[in-house]
């Protein structure tokens, strides 16, 4: 099955399990990069940010090239204030019908809480009644912990379920 990981990612973290997640899975990767970036140290990264997340914004993002011969896709986000990530409203909404019909799976970074809700706004916004599959990791980059890589084990050997 042709799988393709999208994900964004602000700090690294993000970005550190969907390169786990193509090394293990064969999986190619597509980073999304916002045309203005986003302030990503001290107290604003959390105000900016916050506000884009809970504001739905949807930021312009640089040119991208998608492979549509894909079956699968996981899609991979950072938890802002119990949100999506900006960029990854902008891929779904930019690619609404490429998704339909596609399995879906989603993981997501987070250094506290909220990934639950992250994920019930992105069901909503794909318009889908449940994932394939789900993770959520706490700052596995920065904080790689057991729990971290148990849960990743979990999560690889479910998206190989079916190969």
């Amino acid at each position: 099955m042709n799988k393709i990981i999208v994900y964004y990612s602000l700090e690294g973290n993000t970005e550190y399990v969907a390169d786990k997640l193509s090394d293990a899975i064969g999986a190619g990767k597509l980073r999304l990069i916002p045309e203005k970036a986003y302030v990503d140290k001290g107290f604003a990264k959390f105000i900016w940010g916050g506000k884009s997340a809970v504001m739905a914004e949807k930021p312009k993002l640089k040119p991208y090239a998608l492979d549509t011969d894909f079956e699968e896709i996981i899609i991979g986000f950072p938890v802002w204030a119990a949100n999506i990530a900006p960029p990854i409203r902008t891929f779904v909404y930019e690619n609404k019908e490429l998704l339909k019909g596609k399995r879906i799976s989603a993981f997501a970074c987070q250094g506290g809480s909220g990934a639950e809700k992250a994920f019930g706004k992105l069901r909503s916004l794909l318009e889908i009644d449940d994932f394939y599959s789900t993770a959520v990791f706490i700052d596995p980059k920065d904080r790689q912990s057991e729990e971290n890589k148990v849960r990743l084990d979990t999560f690889i050997k479910k998206l190989k379920e079916n190969d």
